[in-house]
């Protein structure tokens, strides 16, 4: 396993996160609920994101565990 850090696409270290809320399926996508919210965490260079769920982890420490 490698020790290398950095988006796992590009190997750039610049990475940026913002909250988003989502739909989800049956009456709340009928209504247009947007109960699903998440963190979103991206590499600034190549655009590669990952999708965490804000209530499991706080955002902080995301970029660290996404960029080591």
């Amino acid at each position: 396993m490698s020790d290398a850090k950095g988006c796992i696409k590009c190997g750039s270290t610049d990475a940026a996160q913002k909250e988003v809320a989502m739909t989800g399926t049956g009456l709340s996508k009928m209504f247009d609920v947007q109960n699903n919210q998440f963190i979103v965490v991206y590499c600034k260079n190549c655009g590669y994101s990952e999708f965490y769920n804000k209530n499991s982890s706080a955002g902080s420490n995301i970029i660290d565990f996404f960029f080591g």
